[in-house]
């Protein structure tokens, strides 16, 4: 399994006036809630998603364990539509201390660079900060793509810290 050195970047904000939001929503698009999302939608959006960024620690979850992660009332899946179609995706996590956490957020490959992220990442600051949040954060790294980081900050995120690590990925994170 290859080891990879990474840098992860904790992002936030601290007032609902922090967010810059793009000038406009793109045309055809809309962000849904997702309730009673079945396992397999989960894994599709997840792999889908995540797959270029090396997101693996879910791929092996069973449909149970996806059920009972999606069946808490701190979790909140969101689907981005555009033109009829899933093309995205962010789920949030409010905190005990009252945070709400993007813990995943992203499109799906042939959407990147087509204007969606900036919507995309707006839309779950915005839902964030309606479930009551006191501060919504985020983390990206350098697995991520080149985009993430500078989106988050477009959006009026503020790094606060960051850490270097080592990560060994799985032989099918790794292609």
């Amino acid at each position: 399994m290859p080891t990879v050195s990474v840098r992860r970047t904790y992002l936030q904000q601290l007032d609902p006036a922090q967010l810059r939001a793009p000038a406009g929503s793109p045309a055809g698009a809309r962000v849904e809630p997702v309730h009673d999302c079945p396992p397999a939608f989960f894994r599709w959006l997840y792999a889908t998603v995540g797959g270029p960024w090396h997101w693996f620690e879910r791929r092996e979850w069973s449909d149970e364990t996806i059920r009972a992660h999606l069946s808490q009332p701190t979790v909140f899946l969101r689907v981005l539509m555009f033109e009829g179609a899933p093309v995205g995706y962010y789920e949030l996590n409010q905190r005990p201390d009252g945070s709400v956490e993007v813990v995943h957020i992203g499109l799906v490959p042939d959407r990147i660079g087509k204007g969606l992220g900036g919507f995309l990442v707006s839309e779950a600051v915005r839902d964030a900060w309606a479930q009551g949040a006191n501060r919504v954060w985020l983390h990206t790294c350098t697995l991520d793509g080149e985009a993430a980081l500078p989106n988050y900050l477009r959006r009026g995120f503020v790094a606060y810290k960051t850490e270097e690590y080592e990560v060994e990925l799985p032989a099918h994170a790794a292609g």
